[in-house]
């Protein structure tokens, strides 16, 4: 389902976004949602449904992994006689917590601090993630003290491995920790109110060119922090409680989803409800509103992405679980089969990539196609007297979204089942390891560029200070610049870049299931050769 939602939702939304922006916008010069662009209910349902069924699946996939990945290497753990069944369900306990803190957290946001002022909506939401964070933090301990025993035993690869119930503590805090700093420095390098967007926003002055390298070179560099957390992150559970420290990083990343999962869907509910505004031709007073409402929901929904992350540390938990069940004792690289694995693993994020880039261009080209054929046969569309044929663009996103979808899954599907059958385990662990390595920096970097490139525009549309002014009003130059730069980023940020979450965490629950499988007939060519 997560496969579906994200590829395929995110082609849907795309398609749809990307030729509704180029023509109505740079072509036709008329604004975002008007009801005359016969693409716009195609856009607006595909808010819903990449932006809000596909991340959720997503979100949801991760936290039953990580669950599973911390059940597994639970089961082979030793805790003591009285604490075994206790002590099993400790991962339980945390999601159980969380549910409870986030529920508690929403009581803040919509009984504690009254919203007077738009300005006050940002912060509104972030205090939200900051108070589910430090909540679930004290609700982990108390769970820690009070659920586990003083020190239980966990078998690692054979090894065995002492630990504490404050250890176990400390590996959930890290990954909780770890995921708000991701959250923030995503925050810092894609909201249009910190200068690195304010800078891409500036580059639009010399054209789109301009823009496009700014882009991509803060995509690059917002990858340094969150990879560092991420790196700690590991290494801090797995020194104290190994893959099952991981798995329980991994799930303290995702203790607080339902915080963050309502904070990311606050910008599209609200898109939609503005779009709606706008065609429905309501008075320019709830139109600023909405707009005021979607401005904060485009910003904290980048504190949201530590979707990434979390996959990042289920997919190695889960790892840990293939290797272990497979029966690989070290993974080599110096070994010819583990690296042809690891290089060809670093390979398959691009290629998915280019895969899903492809399948938005494809069916945005038809999209634009049809929405100029409208313009140009419809007597009447332009001047706003006759109706555009929506059903048709919509049936567009719909055709491409299912037909498109079919390439990218076919690889995520047959990787594992190709490579282990044909070469083994110890070369499907290469490749693996490969595409984790790979993957989680091919994901946070088109996020965030695509992200930076929205915002810039964004910047430019609202004019809310005197630089933005000085880029000129809706229309210009420079504010065209910015709607390219935003069109090529649409695909990144909600296409390509989340998908490869799918892509690392898919591969990696597919090698686990058949772990049994290829460890006995695995690697018929190496036979051979």
């Amino acid at each position: 389902m997560a496969l579906f939602g994200r590829v395929g939702g995110g082609i849907y939304t795309k398609a749809a976004d990307v030729g509704a922006d180029l023509v109505g916008k740079v072509e036709r010069n008329i604004p975002e949602d008007d009801p005359r662009n016969p693409a716009v209910i195609a856009d607006n349902v595909g808010d819903n449904v990449g932006d809000i069924a596909g991340m959720g699946s997503d979100l949801f996939g991760s936290y039953a992994e990580s669950s599973c990945a911390a059940l597994v290497v639970a089961s082979i753990s030793s805790f003591g006689i009285n604490h075994d069944f206790t002590a099993m369900c400790y991962p339980l306990l945390v999601s159980s917590v969380g549910i409870i803190v986030c529920l508690l957290t929403t009581l803040f946001a919509t009984d504690f601090f009254e919203i007077k002022a738009a300005s006050e909506i940002e912060p509104a939401l972030k205090k939200q993630l900051i108070i589910s964070t430090a909540l679930m933090t004290i609700g982990v301990a108390v769970i820690s003290w009070l659920a586990l025993p003083a020190k239980f035993t966990i078998f690692n690869f054979g090894a065995q491995k002492d630990v504490s119930n404050w250890g176990l503590f400390f590996c959930v805090a890290v990954g909780l920790w770890a995921g708000l700093i991701i959250g923030f420095v995503t925050e810092y390098y894609t909201s249009n109110a910190y200068s690195p967007v304010q800078d891409v926003a500036d580059s639009c002055r010399t054209g789109a060119a301009t823009n496009v390298i700014f882009g991509l070179a803060l995509g690059y560099k917002s990858v340094i922090i969150p990879i560092f957390a991420i790196a700690v992150s590991i290494y801090v559970s797995f020194s104290i409680a190994a893959m099952y420290g991981i798995a329980m990083a991994a799930l303290g990343m995702l203790s607080t989803m339902a915080t963050g999962l309502a904070i990311d869907a606050y910008g599209p509910i609200s898109d939609n409800a503005g779009g709606i505004a706008e065609m429905a031709g309501m008075s320019h007073r709830i139109r600023e509103r909405t707009d005021a409402l979607d401005a904060a929901g485009n910003t904290t929904a980048a504190i949201g992405k530590f979707a990434i992350g979390s996959a990042a540390l289920v997919s190695l938990a889960l790892f840990g679980a293939f290797v272990s069940r497979a029966g690989v004792k070290v993974v080599d690289v110096l070994s010819p089969k583990v690296f042809i694995g690891l290089i060809v693993g670093a390979m398959l994020p691009y290629w998915f990539s280019a895969m899903t880039m492809k399948s938005v261009g494809s069916a945005a080209l038809k999209m634009v196609e049809e929405v100029r054929r409208q313009f140009n046969t419809i007597p009447g569309l332009m001047e706003g007297t006759a109706k555009p044929d929506y059903a048709t663009c919509v049936k567009i996103s719909t055709d491409a979204s299912i037909k498109e979808m079919i390439p990218p899954g076919a690889l995520v599907m047959l990787t594992p089942l190709i490579v282990g059958t044909l070469f083994g385990v110890e070369t499907l662990s290469g490749v693996l390891a490969g595409a984790l390595v790979s993957g989680v920096q091919i994901a946070i970097s088109a996020s965030n560029t695509g992200g930076a490139w929205d915002n810039a525009k964004k910047y430019i549309e609202a004019g809310n200070s005197e630089h933005a002014r000085s880029l000129g009003p809706k229309g210009s130059d420079c504010h065209k610049a910015a709607v390219i730069g935003d069109t090529i980023g649409d695909p990144l940020k909600d296409t390509s870049g989340p998908s490869l979450n799918i892509l690392i965490k898919l591969m990696a629950v597919e090698s686990l299931v058949f772990a049994p499988f290829f460890a006995t007939y695995g690697g018929v060519l190496f036979k051979y050769i």
